[in-house]
């Protein structure tokens, strides 16, 4: 399976990181908005072409692998490049999934082409446990939690404050929230029950700091709902201390089973990951391979991972996962 990457950044490289790890993947070329020969890639004798040149090497591509921004630009990017290619996102705004998903699909079908949209950890991984835990347990209630990991979004969002030079924010799951879910107690939860952020601010010199402090905590759609903790660092503690992006979560459904519904059920589904682009990046892998092999069966159009088969993802036959796996 020859996979192109579109985008060669922290999500790119996790790509190409996980293409090394698969063995029936190969890394055909990286396609970039930068100038190619400024991009150094890991593996040694694959093309950097200009993204301009994607319909040019089509034809040596069986899935693109987008790795571009959910704002900006995955709604552009992927429904004009499954006009060339069978394509694979991890667009993750909840709210304009079903608009994104109508804009692929219709170009895909057009041209004869597979995309799967929203593929990552969430949307994606968490997305299926809510799915299955929904069906298996009708009468209950969903809980999600998020971290404690680095919130790219939330960080940039810092970062745009004026006074700050640089920041990373984490979001903190409540503890006694997760406990009171885990006891199959179905508390009813604020935003503020559920998380906490910390940010760590590294502020320009003379920069006013409770004012950014004060910005930071009163921002609507980003803190203002939650207990925000603010700290102030050094440029070098930042990098010593916060270079990572890890990340993870919880998922949770409880429900009641029974003829008087007399059972009480909690099913948890957890990760917890040091590199959040990498994680993504090889759940993006596997879900291409069934991008792949949906195709040449000849089925097209957008879909997401409700749509795809469990052994679609698999590079093991159908023998092999009933003897080991099932």
């Amino acid at each position: 399976m020859k996979i192109g990457i579109l985008g060669y950044g922290n999500l790119g490289k996790g790509v190409e990181c996980a293409i090394k790890n698969n063995a029936d993947c190969e890394l055909a070329a990286v396609f970039t908005r930068r100038d190619p020969s400024s991009v150094k890639i890991l593996t040694e004798g694959v093309p950097v072409y200009k993204v301009e040149d994607i319909e040019a090497h089509k034809d040596e591509i069986d899935v693109l692998v987008l790795c571009g921004g959910s704002a900006t630009d995955l709604p552009k990017q992927t429904p004009e490049y499954a006009k060339y290619c069978n394509v694979i996102d991890s667009f993750d705004t909840h709210a304009k999934i079903p608009e994104h998903f109508a804009n692929v699909d219709k170009v895909a079908k057009e041209n004869g082409h597979t995309a799967l949209i929203s593929c990552g950890w969430d949307p994606g991984m968490f997305s299926l446990n809510r799915l299955y835990a929904n069906c298996i347990l009708p009468d209950g209630k969903d809980y999600t939690f998020w971290g404690k990991g680095v919130s790219q979004g939330h960080s940039d969002a810092i970062r745009r404050i004026e006074g700050v030079k640089d920041g990373k924010q984490y979001t903190i799951p409540v503890e006694s929230a997760l406990e009171s879910v885990r006891k199959g107690e179905n508390p009813d939860l604020t935003t503020r029950q559920k998380h906490t952020r910390e940010c760590f601010v590294v502020a320009e010199e003379g920069a006013d700091l409770a004012k950014i402090e004060n910005e930071i905590k009163t921002m609507p759609n980003y803190f203002a709902d939650y207990d925000t903790t603010v700290h102030f660092i050094s440029e070098e503690e930042l990098k010593r201390d916060h270079s990572g992006i890890p990340h993870g979560g919880f998922v949770f459904r409880t429900g009641k089973t029974g003829w008087n519904k007399e059972y009480n059920n909690v099913i948890e589904y957890s990760l917890k990951l040091d590199s959040n682009p990498a994680f993504t990046s090889s759940v993006l892998i596997a879900y291409a391979r069934a991008v792949y092999r949906l195709n040449k069966e000849g089925s097209n159009g957008c879909k997401t991972v409700f749509d795809i088969a469990p052994a679609y993802l698999s590079p093991l036959s159908g023998d092999e996962l009933r003897a080991h796996l099932l």
